[in-house]
């Protein structure tokens, strides 16, 4: 993965001007954006978006790739294509992840045709305000959200979390415990489980797993934990409580 900086003397050797710039980014597309995309192996991906990126003489070109959204960087003369994060040096601020983030926060995913019926569910069921979060047993960041969900439900009565698992493939368990912790309709093994504890390996008949998987990639869900806000935002990570309580009740 290459890291590169907005303050990086990129732009300044490519010297090119502002206006110059914008103007070249919006005219990218069509045979020349094709023909990226084939090289880069992607060549159904759909573009989203061509933009000026943080650096001068380069544009940022969002594509869609069976529902998850990427960014790559291709320079105004499009000899030189940047693939990876691009990183700002003075507050180690992914740039690309606030251009995805800006991409998915313009969506809106509809909670209400989610199937929820087999989903685990930490609060109350008849919470006014419903979160759908996506979580791998073997996921340790799912685990620090995890509690931060546990201390909101403990303070507001008029929120609950519903937890579908999305096991990811380089977790080698992960997929026989969501599988295991499913057939038992337990919370309190998941919790276990996110405690360091041995769970038993318990067995069903249960397409839950499966089906949450392919929702997931339907929906560009890639990674977890993964949160389905009640407005229909998409967030990913274990965000602070103060943060996702703001982001639950509308405020950010």
């Amino acid at each position: 993965m290459l890291f590169v900086s907005a303050s990086s003397g990129y732009g300044i050797a490519w010297g090119a001007k502002e206006s110059q710039v914008k103007k070249d980014c919006i005219s990218l597309g069509g045979e020349e954006i094709q023909d990226v995309l084939k090289k880069l192996n992607v060549p159904d991906a759909k573009v989203i978006s061509i933009a000026e990126s943080p650096i001068k003489g380069v544009c940022e070109v969002a594509i869609d790739i069976t529902g998850q959204t990427r960014i790559f960087y291709l320079d105004t003369d499009k000899k030189y294509l940047i693939s990876g994060q691009l990183v700002e040096v003075s507050t180690m601020t992914s740039k690309t992840m606030e251009a995805i983030q800006k991409i998915q926060d313009k969506k809106r995913i509809d909670i209400a045709k989610i199937p929820l019926t087999d989903a685990l569910v930490l609060g109350e069921k008849g919470a006014s305000k419903k979160i759908v979060v996506f979580t791998d047993p073997d996921c340790p960041f799912c685990g620090q959200l995890h509690q931060t969900m546990k201390e909101i439900v403990a303070k507001r009565k008029n929120i609950a979390f519903y937890i579908k698992f999305l096991p990811l493939e380089f977790h080698k368990d992960a997929y026989w415990k969501a599988k295991s912790i499913v057939c038992s309709k337990s919370l309190k093994m998941l919790e276990d489980n996110f405690e360091k504890r041995e769970i038993p390996k318990t067995e069903c008949v249960t397409d839950e797993i499966e089906n949450s998987m392919k929702l997931a990639k339907s929906m560009g869900i890639g990674g977890t934990p993964s949160l389905i806000l009640p407005d229909g935002r998409l967030k990913i990570g274990a965000l602070p409580e103060a943060e996702l309580l703001d982001l639950i009740d509308g405020k950010k």
